[in-house]
């Protein structure tokens, strides 16, 4: 679809992109081309869309033969690609919010499936947070994002996009930008550059999945005072002598800044104040 023919289709749906919703239809044949391509998708598998819009990549997909789910959100999108894919048994349409989809109904424990996906930029942050929640999550996803988002994402200690989502996302998966991308493919331009980035599930997870909530804890406590000592910011929670003994034991200084750890120590410390706590417990 060229430009001219995607205004023609939202004439006739009598729609204007929404920058609420992050509508920035991606009109790059090329481009859709190199996202399957890369994405490594094959016949035959599970693969979750969100935010399908009028088609494009959805239409690579299928071609593709892959056994397709796309979610989306607004009703005029939802009818044009129920009547658009009708005749294909491998098209499977969720018209809902993504924020509040049910990913382990959809794709209940033992299904295996990856995620592809335009994303919505409105939504990126929540949807992805969304799907770490999952008992079941996606083995990989292929996403197109904010280049901002994107470099947050994938940022690794000792730089000033490494925060929080940074920790949060890597506690789960190996993120990598895979290319950067100009506004000038999508229709609306976005005010940005766009990144399409790469989420492969780790093979040895670096924490147990009833660890992640203290986990997730320590680090919003860090970076919520990111340019204070870590030791004094965690010690008002967690008590001073506690962490004074955590970090003894882990090598770490109580002057450091959070965003000079590793994912795997804030694991670590995460670990051994729930220890203490256990011990100071009994």
């Amino acid at each position: 679809m060229n430009k001219k023919e995607l205004v023609a289709e939202l004439e006739k749906l009598g729609m204007r992109p929404g920058r609420g919703l992050g509508q920035n239809f991606l009109l790059d044949g090329n481009l859709l081309d190199w996202i399957v391509r890369a994405a490594g998708v094959s016949a035959g598998e599970k693969i979750l869309e969100v935010g399908p819009g009028f088609g494009a990549l959805t239409s690579r997909l299928l071609a593709a033969g892959v056994e397709l789910t796309a979610v989306e959100y607004d009703h005029r999108l939802a009818d044009y690609n129920r009547e658009k894919f009708a005749a294909f048994p491998n098209f499977h349409l969720v018209e809902a919010d993504a924020c509040r989809v049910d990913y382990d109904e959809l794709f209940p424990a033992g299904t295996v499936y990856r995620s592809v996906a335009n994303l919505p930029y409105a939504i990126s942050s929540v949807f992805i947070a969304r799907l770490l929640e999952c008992t079941n999550p996606p083995r990989t996803m292929f996403f197109m994002l904010q280049k901002e988002m994107g470099e947050r994402l994938a940022a690794r200690s000792g730089t000033k996009a490494y925060g929080a989502l940074s920790v949060r996302v890597q506690l789960d998966y190996e993120v990598k930008i895979e290319k950067i991308v100009p506004p000038e493919v999508f229709c609306p331009p976005p005010e940005v550059e766009s990144a399409l980035v790469s989420f492969a599930l780790r093979e040895e997870k670096l924490c147990r999945d009833d660890e992640k909530k203290l986990v997730s804890r320590v680090v919003r406590t860090a970076f919520n005072q990111r340019r204070k000592q870590l030791g004094k910011v965690l010690g008002q929670m967690f008590g001073k002598a506690e962490v004074e003994a955590v970090f003894a034991k882990l090598n770490i200084p109580m002057e450091i800044r959070p965003d000079k750890l590793e994912v795997a120590d804030f694991v670590a410390i995460a670990r051994e104040l729930n220890l203490i706590k256990g011990d100071a417990d009994k």
